[in-house]
């Protein structure tokens, strides 16, 4: 199996993606903040397009931590690799900052889309 450890931001805004390919699979777990954890996590899997005929869309299962918020984030990342690799996709996310406003939760969410560009790259690549 092939990994990266990939991060994106400084702290308390730093958001890491630990990937690994298994096989022409991959596995994502992100985490970022104060305090990295197991949020929520999705599988996605390619299947064809409904709207595109002949492209790549996929779908996917999620599971969220009671209280957690990142289902939303899990979902979206697993749902855009997988279809644009064309493979099952895990994609698990945690992020957490005390007391987080607003600006803080915005910074959190850049972080994490540039690191999803990073990640997509990185996998294309290899």
């Amino acid at each position: 199996m092939l990994s990266a450890t990939i991060t994106v931001g400084s702290l308390p805004y730093a958001v890491t993606a630990a990937i690994t390919l298994c096989g022409k699979d991959a596995a994502v777990v992100i985490g970022g903040g104060e305090v990295p954890h197991v949020g929520a996590a999705a599988l996605a899997l390619p299947r064809p397009s409904l709207k595109n005929h002949g492209g790549i869309s996929a779908t996917a299962s999620v599971l969220c931590v009671t209280g957690h918020k990142e289902d939303l984030l899990a979902r979206a990342a697993a749902l855009r690799l997988a279809s644009r690799l064309n493979t099952s996709v895990l994609v698990s996310v945690g992020l957490h900052l005390d007391h987080a406003t607003p600006d803080d939760i915005v910074r959190l969410q850049a972080n994490f889309e540039r690191l999803l560009d990073k990640t997509e790259t990185w996998l294309l690549e290899n």
